[in-house]
């Protein structure tokens, strides 16, 4: 088995695809440490730890995700695995005062056996983000340009340069690319200092000979390889000089996957209502009340026909319990269901809605019965002006300039936008494509679109969770950069 080392590793999203990735000869790769500063991420990473430690997953696991037992219970029945899982999953911030302790457990994990290993991550994306970067320059531009998260990829070159792995693979947004500090390019800098550290960068979907890659060919348009999702992520493979080898590139699938063939599957259950009791009475009366609507006739059809199908559903639940296994209703997710589902779990988890506001249930409500008449979701100037939301730069949405897009479904036919963790804050960027529904998308749909397993369990609260899913890497295509990652390795 080649060991891997996981850095800034946040739940665990690129660790999991390289965990899960098997060889035709049998080899494949080992987590020996993983290490993240945020102490909920850090839970998830040690709970999907202890899983590993097991060739078939005990009960004992399947009550801790249904919520019978506490991870303290379930590592008191199995103290050898937990201390297994303990001494691999670390919660540490890293930088140079933490370096010392981060240098002995990368040498422990290791064990001298430094021929053949990988070290992947990704180091904290916020600012380099486009968002992230408008934020804070606008808030406190001087706070921006002293920021220490733009240099945190120093901490993974510092192991660079120590450790000497043959291979790396580091992950980051795509803005990183354009990122500028006190006059200096991020990206430029970030490829002088591992040119300097002895690593010749390639991209993962692009062979470049001889010639300088450009910064573009390091994007990874995550829908054009099997996930469900349009995540452009920039990834770095690196190698080290001495071992420059013959590499492939990832291969792009013939069709997209859409958010309907990935979530399809899950239960029906409907959102609940802020400040309100979350009776069927009361969501059908706040979600109805669009009935009275001056709209175009083809649009107050359907608008009618699904308020007509509204059902008195569940609001789900974090356990929601579903003794029947789900019928299938994709191929890709029939092909993937070894990887997706899992029958001893009894049911589905992290399957709860949010509750919204009742001006903001007949906006979802509008918007995804429009997405599924004209297979595209509404912009603010598309809505009926009684639905347009009370906010000072309303009529900048309205004329296209900003925001215009503000509530934005996953239409059911197309691959999702970026699963982001501002999922956390409001779902009005991810309604979901079933009218009877009305609601945002759940923690347990949001990882389906990550590709994350559904026995993948997130600690935490539903915030919490939210965010873990939004800042990990999916799974399915970190498995397919193992895959490339192996193939150089062997010709070691």
């Amino acid at each position: 088995m080649i060991p891997v080392i996981d850095l800034f590793a946040g739940p665990g999203g690129l660790n999991e695809g390289f965990s899960s990735f098997r060889s035709k000869n049998g080899t494949s790769f080992h987590s020996v440490l993983s290490i993240e500063k945020e102490p909920v991420a850090h839970q998830t990473l040690l709970l999907r730890s202890f899983l590993r430690k097991f060739e078939t997953a005990p009960e004992e696991y399947y009550a801790r995700i249904r919520g019978k037992i506490s991870t303290e219970d379930l590592f008191r029945l199995y103290p050898d695995e937990a201390k297994l899982a303990k001494a691999e999953a670390k919660c540490i911030k890293l930088g140079r005062y933490n370096y010392p302790k981060v240098e002995k457990l990368i040498s422990n994990a290791l064990k001298g056996k430094r021929e053949k290993w990988v070290l992947i991550g990704g180091p904290p994306c916020q600012a380099y983000s486009l968002a992230g970067r408008s934020r804070m320059r606008s808030s406190n531009p001087d706070e921006f340009e002293q920021d220490h998260r733009h240099f945190l990829y120093r901490e993974y070159l510092r192991i660079l340069e120590r450790f000497k792995p043959p291979v790396f693979v580091m992950e980051n947004v795509k803005g990183i690319l354009s990122s500028t500090v006190k006059d200096t390019h991020i990206f430029g800098k970030i490829r002088k200092d591992l040119a300097n550290a002895g690593y010749t960068i390639h991209s993962f979907t692009r062979l470049h000979a001889n010639a300088e890659p450009e910064p573009k060919d390091f994007i990874i348009r995550a829908e054009e390889f099997g996930i469900p999702q349009t995540r452009h992520r920039v990834i770095l493979l690196g190698i080290r000089n001495d071992l420059e080898r013959k590499r492939r590139v990832l291969r792009r699938k013939s069709a997209f996957i859409s958010v309907k063939e990935a979530i399809g599957d899950l239960p029906k259950i409907r959102s609940a209502i802020t400040k309100a009791e979350p009776t069927f009475n009361n969501w059908k009366k706040a979600v109805a009340s669009l009935k009275q609507l001056q709209l175009r006739n083809v649009l107050r059809t359907a608008l009618h026909k699904h308020v007509a199908k509204l059902k008195d559903l569940s609001c789900g639940a974090e356990f929601l319990n579903v003794r029947t296994t789900p019928t299938l209703r994709s191929a890709w997710l029939e092909q993937k269901k070894n990887w997706f589902l899992d029958g001893n779990i009894h049911g589905v988890t992290h399957h709860a809605s949010k509750s919204h506001m009742g001006s903001d249930l007949k906006r979802y409500l509008f918007a995804s019965s429009y997405t599924r008449l004209y297979c595209t979701s509404p912009k603010i100037s598309e809505f009926p002006r009684s639905l347009w939301p009370n906010h000072v730069n309303i009529k900048d949405a309205a004329n296209g300039t900003m925001f215009a897009d503000r509530f934005r479904v996953q239409a059911a036919s197309k691959p999702a936008t970026t699963i982001v963790s501002h999922l956390s804050k409001d779902g009005h960027y991810f309604i979901h494509y079933d009218p009877v529904q009305c609601r945002s998308l759940t923690v347990r749909e949001a990882a389906r679109l990550q590709t994350f397993p559904d026995n993948y369990f997130f600690e935490g609260n539903r915030t919490q969770q939210y965010e873990q899913v939004g800042n990990a890497v999916p799974p399915l295509l970190a498995g397919q950069l193992a895959a490339i990652v192996h193939d150089v390795l062997e010709q070691i």
